[in-house]
């Protein structure tokens, strides 16, 4: 008997006795035990072996070796008690235990079961109306019995790059050590955090779910999840579910590529502040900031004519002109394509696509996710801003070592500088704020207090993604026939709805593990300046303005130099402190501890909103000429409009 150029003993040998590795020694190995087994066994005695040791694939986290096994595994049965088509389709199996899996292929392995039951007819083992009958026979298989903390999803993955590196034949045949970048403590929390979240979700979808009088209301549809969290210094990926339920469904939804939605959004706000870097000026002759103004009325961006008039997730929302960083923190769309357009949409998908997101395009939609990319990805394109600017590619294959301990194959993971780290921090300071006072504080609403940043996002699908100092965690929800997520529902199901519970749910989890649980606050690199600002004035807060302060970062030199207390003089008091002119006299400038704007290099404000006790004083305001401080610096001016390539 021969297969794949060996006989069946000499697989055996190899199998049993000997190392992978494809020298000639080796080889001169196998013939030798292949001889000593021929001598002392019959051929009887040797299929008996090779039957109950021949790897027939892979089940979770567990290699299926041996028909017995895999009669319990596919069939949940005794070897005796398969029928003809069983017998043919585990038979069948052993020419590519992966790709004829039954589970996740099931059309490949019938149709490679029938040629098995040809092969018969031909042989005389059974006749053709046997044959027949068996081909008929629809695939029995049994419910697989995987503990979701298995990490089986996990396991397939690392499954399916062995054999594109290693190869089939090779990785069934022999007993391989393989070290992964899976942390079994948080891939536990990881899948106790999904079953939760799933069920909040389900609970409020039927609770939206529409029910018309007078007609049979449609189906309910239960959308599918997954997560995965990595660490932003190294890119392992530490703990990954790929769907609700792994005997359900095989679907991997943590590698399936699904538009992005808003999580895209941060990277429209980096290419900004790259062109600060670069002493770039946007449409209103400035460079950019957190409070550079953006126009977010409803406006056309196609060209060639064709048009694109894109609206904000709730209509009428924060209309006319608003800061970026108000514009991030409610994920305003109209906005945000406003920002695209004036630093090149080409700029931005150039920026993603070197992040991971391949598929990015310049075109203005763009700038909302229209484009699609993996949970897996957008994990890894979130450790530009959590990693000082580096990208690092997600990974999970570490070493492959054989039963010697020889290593097989090594695997190193890939980084690259692709943002200045004062571009990355200046975008994470953004959505720290979204954390605070944007969609992304439905997390702190769910009791995850920790120092974060992070964005939600909402499009046919719901996504989460956000990360602490030593942990991203990417979630994503959607149906799996594409729809939308808010379809039949009396409202739209939005990201701090579904997704962002469910992220918190696992932070919270995480936290309370030794190794994740030293969260810090972000440090900011050197030419960075932390400032507060008054929500009102969008100026340096002072004492006299303390209500609707936040932080926010500005590159060196760009943040405001006036405070909110000055906005409210009237041009006769403003000429009587210039020129000393009627009434009493300017009472002398107070100390710095009772009127100077709080401004620190430092990190941003707590959950709780309280600022730290370390500040020190603004350098003093830049003076300005005389019409400047009576008129003031003139209208924004309105962007001019670039030309764009037609949206995709």
């Amino acid at each position: 008997m021969s297969c794949g150029g060996s006989t069946l003993t000499q697989q055996l040998a190899r199998g049993f006795f000997l190392s992978p590795e494809k020298k000639i020694t080796r080889k001169l190995r196998e013939i030798m035990i292949t001889f000593q087994l021929e001598a002392r066994f019959n051929k009887q005695q040797i299929f008996e072996m090779y039957a109950n040791q021949i790897n027939l694939g892979q089940r979770g986290s567990y290699a299926i070796n041996g028909f017995g096994e895999a009669a319990q595994t596919f069939f949940g049965k005794n070897l005796q008690q398969l029928d003809t088509a069983e017998c043919a389709l585990l038979a069948g199996t052993i020419q590519s235990p992966t790709r004829l899996n039954p589970y996740r292929h099931p059309e490949r392995a019938m149709e490679r079961r029938n040629l098995v039951l040809n092969t018969m007819v031909e042989t005389g083992a059974i006749t053709a109306n046997e044959a027949d009958r068996a081909k008929a026979e629809p695939l029995r298989l049994a419910p697989p019995n995987i503990d979701s903390s298995e990490a089986p999803y996990f396991v397939d993955l690392v499954h399916d790059q062995l054999v594109k590196r290693i190869g089939d034949q090779d990785l069934s045949h022999q007993s391989l050590r393989i070290y992964t970048s899976l942390d079994p403590d948080l891939q536990r929390a990881a899948s106790e955090a999904v079953e939760i979240g799933m069920k909040n979700v389900d609970e409020l979808i039927r609770k939206l779910h529409k029910t018309p009088k007078g007609e049979t209301p449609e189906p309910i549809t239960y959308p599918q999840v997954a997560l995965v969290a990595i660490n932003p210094h190294t890119g392992q990926i530490l703990a990954l579910v790929g769907g609700r339920n792994y005997g359900v469904s095989q679907l991997d939804h943590a590698v399936a590529e699904r538009p992005t939605g808003s999580i895209f959004k941060p990277f429209v706000y980096a290419t900004a502040y790259n062109s600060s870097l670069n002493e770039m000026s946007l449409g209103d002759g400035g460079v950019f900031t957190a409070l550079t103004k953006l126009n977010d009325d409803p406006q056309d961006f196609g060209t060639n004519g064709q048009s694109y008039t894109p609206g904000n997730f709730e209509k009428g929302e924060y209309p006319g002109m608003v800061t970026a960083v108000d514009a991030i923190d409610h994920s305003l769309n109209i906005a945000t394509i406003s920002l695209a357009q004036m630093v090149g949409y080409g700029n931005v998908a150039a920026l993603a696509r070197s992040a991971g997101i391949t598929s990015a395009r310049g075109t203005p939609s763009v700038a909302i996710g229209t484009y699609v990319a993996t949970p897996i990805d957008m994990a890894g394109a979130y450790t530009v801003f959590a990693n000082n600017g580096v990208h690092l590619t997600p990974w999970m294959l570490a070493s492959v070592r054989n039963a010697n301990g020889d290593i097989v194959s090594d695997f190193s993971p890939e980084a690259k500088q692709i943002l200045d780290p004062r571009v990355a921090y200046l975008t994470q300071s953004l959505l720290e704020n979204v954390m605070t006072r944007g969609t992304g504080s439905a997390a702190r609403a769910h009791g995850f207090l920790a120092p974060a940043a992070g964005k939600t996002g909402t499009s046919h699908d719901v996504w989460f993604a956000g990360y602490t100092s030593n942990l991203i965690c990417v979630v994503w929800v959607g149906n799996d026939d594409y729809t939308d997520i808010s379809h039949g529902l009396a409202r739209p199901l939005q990201g701090a709805d579904a997704a962002a519970p469910l992220w918190a749910e696992f932070m919270k989890r995480a936290i309370l593990l030794p190794q994740y649980s030293d969260v810090k606050a972000f440090i900011p690199p050197e030419g960075i300046t932390t400032a507060r600002i008054d929500k009102t004035t969008n100026l340096l807060a002072d004492p006299t303005c303390p209500n609707g302060n936040f932080y926010v970062a500005f590159l060196d030199g760009t943040a405001p130099q006036n405070t909110c207390s000055q906005m409210g003089e009237s041009p006769r008091n403003l000429l009587q402190k210039i020129f000393g002119l009627g009434g009493n006299k300017p009472a002398p400038p107070a100390t710095p501890s009772t009127t100077a704007p709080i401004v620190r290099v430092a990190p941003n404000t707590p959950p709780d909103g309280n600022a730290p006790d370390t500040t020190q004083p603004a350098a003093a305001p830049k003076k300005k000429n005389f019409f400047q401080k009576i008129f003031g610096g003139g209208k924004d001016k309105q962007p001019q409009p670039n030309q764009p390539p037609p949206p995709q």
